[in-house]
């Protein structure tokens, strides 16, 4: 199993959830991405938000300069917005990122869980769905051909266009992010994409009947079992001991989800809300090493298979310092009990 860590680029430090400088903000990111190819993790994401408190509205660029100073960890979005973009321009970003990285660079393209990129670009929320079907079909066909001829809605035609440059990897992975829409996942399996599911709250084990219909979909429409990869995002954080990492966690978490609550209509982030999901089921990955890594295999066995799984971490306020320790951890402890 890949293992991994998302970003969102939060823009803030410490168990207060204090505001730091962006120069600070980004410069600690990418030292973070450095840290994670050294301890041996496989692949860093980066998300996408149009919104004050991120940095990640150009993940690209911040993938680039992590490209530059990493090795061998994998570089990938999480996600890309893909409705709200222009998909000429999202291959030719990422085939760049390929060519500076050698070869490491994948996206996970989704219709993102916030909606702040539709009257930034112009865009109608009524055609959520239809936006990122045609430019998803759109991605693709560039992925899959250097000369483009296509036409649809939302973005003026294509005559034989040649789409360049191209990438140092045959094809560039393309994962699709998902929710808890089961058309989504139908949607993946008939196209035979590898599907990365959010999982920020409840049980995770609730999401295998979307995943048996993702399974189902590929397999009807031809693929091989093994080409239909799962992957898993999930907030967490780990410590050297799990009241550490409790400790650590909860302030800064329940002060981000109480303040998104209010947009979303949620109910404030209790303790005992946590906790819940805490438990042998919960989808929070928080503890020390040996019970995270358990857990993880818990949450593989209970979706059937998993192959990559990656933490969100940074956006429970934790300080730049602890989450570079977490990323030790979670290299040089997690990633090997999970794989032995």
């Amino acid at each position: 199993m890949e293992i991994g860590i998302d970003s969102f680029a939060a823009m803030f430090s410490g168990e207060a959830v204090t505001a730091i400088d962006d120069v600070d903000a980004m410069a600690q990111l990418l030292e973070r991405i450095e840290h994670a190819d050294r301890c041996g993790l496989d692949v860093f994401g980066i998300g996408e938000h149009h919104r004050k408190g991120f940095l990640d509205s150009a993940p690209s660029m911040i993938l680039a300069a992590a490209a530059s100073r990493t090795k061998k960890i994998r570089l990938t979005s999480a996600v890309t917005v893909l409705s709200a973009a222009d998909p000429v321009r999202v291959f030719q970003n990422f085939a760049t990122l390929d060519l500076i990285s050698q070869g490491r660079a994948e996206m996970v393209v989704g219709r993102g869980s916030f909606t702040d990129a539709f009257p930034l670009f112009g865009l109608n929320l009524q055609d959520y769905d239809k936006l990122f079907s045609e430019k998803l079909d759109l991605l693709l066909k560039i992925r899959d051909n250097e000369f483009i001829t296509w036409s649809g809605k939302f973005r003026p035609a294509l005559q034989n266009q040649p789409v360049y440059p191209r990438p140092l990897q045959e094809k560039i992975p393309i994962w699709l992010g998902v929710g808890g829409t089961p058309e989504s996942f139908i949607r993946a399996g008939m196209l035979g994409l590898p599907l990365m599911v959010a999982v920020i709250g409840g049980e995770t084990h609730r999401f295998r009947p979307l995943v048996d219909l993702y399974r189902e979909a590929g397999k009807r429409a031809g693929f091989k079992p093994e080409e239909l990869q799962v992957g898993l995002h999930s907030l967490g954080y780990v410590s050297d001991s799990t009241e550490e990492a409790i400790e650590e966690f909860f302030p800064g978490y329940a002060e981000s989800f109480t303040k998104i609550g209010k947009e979303r209509g949620w109910p404030p982030m209790t303790r005992a809300r946590f906790e819940s999901q805490m438990g042998p089921d919960g989808a929070l990955l928080v503890g020390g090493p040996e019970e995270v890594a358990d857990k993880i295999l818990r949450h593989s066995e209970s979706l059937g298979g998993i192959s990559r799984l990656t933490f969100q971490m940074d956006n429970a306020g934790i300080s730049h310092e602890k989450l570079m320790k977490s990323i030790e951890i979670i290299g040089q402890k997690v990633s090997p009990l999970i794989n032995k």
